[in-house]
């Protein structure tokens, strides 16, 4: 019996060269936001770089690389939250409208950000956390500094132009006004972390307006 030759065995595949450094999952935008919403929550010291490279999926090599040392990663963030702030409220500040609906639209939006968070209420980065770090840092310093320099400067604006449309007595000193209506952010910022619930932060507010605009309506 004539044994018919067996076919030519298929050349095996050459196996491919495996892929190296970040996972295509990989996105720096979504990774600073998790360390973002960490350092929000748990403050720079507490946050190690373990609780790091866990909240954004990367190793601490990828961590390095892509935002540099702990600090580093920390100022980034605070940046970020300043931006995504400022976004949030930029355009109540420049639109026309009634000082009292301007205040109560931005203090809205104010506790729409400090009550946000699956846990619980994180409150406001810059006073929750950067201004701790501030006493130590320069740089985290200045940063804060600056920001409460500017919300100074919007509020003082939104005073002056409704004082010059009669909403405001002659007698309005709209930069004291703005360091008032700056206070009332940082207070509902802080009870807001500690978890005074939301009317009982409305009713701050309103109180605050009512005392900036003289109860005017």
């Amino acid at each position: 019996m004539v044994q018919k030759p067996k076919p030519p065995a298929a050349a095996s595949e050459p196996e491919r060269p495996r892929r190296r450094g970040r996972p295509r999952a990989y996105e720096p935008d979504i990774a600073l936001g998790k360390a973002l919403d960490l350092f929000r929550r748990q403050g720079f010291a507490a946050t190690s770089l373990d609780d790091l490279s866990e909240a954004t999926g990367m190793n601490r090599p990828s961590l390095y690389g892509a935002f540099g040392d702990k600090r580093e990663l920390y100022i980034k963030s605070y940046q970020r939250y300043r931006e995504d702030a400022r976004g949030s409220m930029v355009e109540i500040f420049r639109q026309e409208m009634p000082v009292r609906q301007r205040l109560e639209r931005i203090y809205a939006a104010a506790l729409n950000i400090y009550l946000s968070g699956e846990t619980g209420p994180r409150g406001c980065f810059t006073v929750v956390t950067a201004a701790s770090e501030a006493v130590g840092d320069p740089e985290i310093r200045a940063m804060v500094l600056e920001g409460l320099t500017d919300l100074d400067k919007a509020f003082a604006n939104c005073f002056r132009r409704a004082k010059e449309k009669g909403e405001l007595p002659a007698s309005a000193d709209p930069a004291a006004l703005a360091q008032l209506a700056s206070a009332t952010i940082h207070t509902i910022a802080i009870r807001s972390r500690a978890r005074v619930p939301r009317k009982e932060l409305e009713a701050i507010v309103k109180g605050a307006i009512d005392v900036m605009l003289g109860a005017k309506s």
